[in-house]
């Protein structure tokens, strides 16, 4: 396992989000400034130079803030391998491989993430012995911190030992950037007792059980996501993906919801009133820009992909996420993991086959 000089830089890809290139480079001007953290934005010169001399920029290295052209954008609504393979210079293609190249730490974009994922495989590659990498997404809930949800859409279909990768990964990524020194990781079921779930679970689950560097404590229900009893679950990419849409949704409908009763009445807005310091907490709580990406876990170099709506804060928070990533070394842990767990299965398999 080498080890990887850190750069100090983070490449963000300038067109990706809906509202680009303005949430990007406000985002990465906060960043520089705040987080002492170079960013490289990749793009198109035309469209993102103009608005960064704006900001007063005068060239590469002034405020943090350095420029690399990439004629080509991968658009939202693009299919994924064609778009991919064709577009050379697209700012994803050109924006992974400048980490390839050892020019930055990690990779932030809040474009395509179906082709920002595609890329990262490509054009980065995958740490030795991960067989599939994983979207990771941070829950927020009624505990201090928030909780790891892993998969949440890179892969639908998984087989047993993939769940074991995918909280060895959260693991790492939990103690790393989370600030947790013994993660609790769970498997999401349908109840608590082992014989409950369907066969991926039901077999996962004595793997989990066998991994002694894990603090694995057992299935979780979907009523356990929020709670903050745990802080790493791990499922397949399908259920993931439902369960983080869920997510969105009922925040999104919640808040309107209380929204439309504070104001319904001369008296609910008087107490509204009353109570917006604590409501504007709690928006800020579930707001997706402090915890809205999704890290793309078991690739050789930290990729984050953002929300297509991103704004500025969640463009400085994605940034911060891949200098944590790197300075706490979770790369090395994941893989050290993943070579423990590889090494003790082939084992077991050596025990069992005698």
């Amino acid at each position: 396992m080498t080890e990887t000089r850190l750069t100090g830089k983070v490449v963000l890809d300038a067109m990706g989000s809906d509202h680009a290139p303005h949430a990007e480079i406000d985002g990465a001007l906060a960043a520089a400034r705040d987080l002492q953290v170079g960013v490289i934005l990749v793009g198109q010169s035309a469209k993102v130079e103009p608005e960064l001399r704006r900001c007063g920029w005068h060239g590469d290295g002034d405020r943090g803030i350095e420029l690399v052209e990439a004629a080509e954008v991968i658009g939202m609504g693009e299919p994924v391998a064609a778009s991919v393979r064709r577009k050379k210079r697209s700012s994803l293609r050109i924006g992974t491989k400048l980490v390839t190249e050892g020019r930055a730490d990690g990779f932030v974009s809040a474009g395509n993430t179906g082709a920002a994922m595609a890329t990262a495989m490509m054009v980065i590659g995958m740490l030795p012995g991960v067989d599939r990498p994983a979207l990771a997404a941070l829950i927020p809930t009624r505990a201090a911190k928030p909780t790891l949800l892993l998969d949440v859409g890179a892969n639908s279909e998984c087989k047993p030992h993939h769940l074991v990768q995918f909280a060895i990964m959260g693991d790492a990524y939990s103690r790393a950037v989370l600030g947790s020194t013994r993660p609790a990781v769970g498997l999401m079921s349908i109840g608590e007792e082992e014989a409950k779930g369907n066969d991926l679970t039901k077999e996962a689950f004595p793997l989990l059980r066998a991994m002694r560097n894990l603090n694995f404590v057992g299935n979780v229900e979907g009523r356990d996501l929020f709670s903050g009893a745990v802080d790493v679950i791990v499922t397949d990419g399908f259920t993931g993906n439902v369960m983080l849409k869920l997510c969105e949704g009922l925040t999104e409908a919640m808040l309107s919801m209380i929204k439309r009763e504070l104001t319904s009445s001369a008296v609910t807005k008087a107490g509204a009133v009353l109570a917006r310091p604590a409501f504007r907490n709690i928006k800020r709580r579930l707001d997706y820009s402090e915890y809205g990406v999704a890290p793309l876990l078991g690739v050789r170099q930290i990729v984050v992909i953002g929300h297509g709506n991103s704004n500025a804060r969640a463009i400085r928070n994605a940034i911060r996420n891949v200098k944590e990533f790197s300075e706490n070394r979770a790369g090395q842990r994941i893989e050290s993991g993943i070579a423990e767990t590889n090494a003790f299965q082939r084992r077991a398999g050596a025990v069992t086959s005698r």
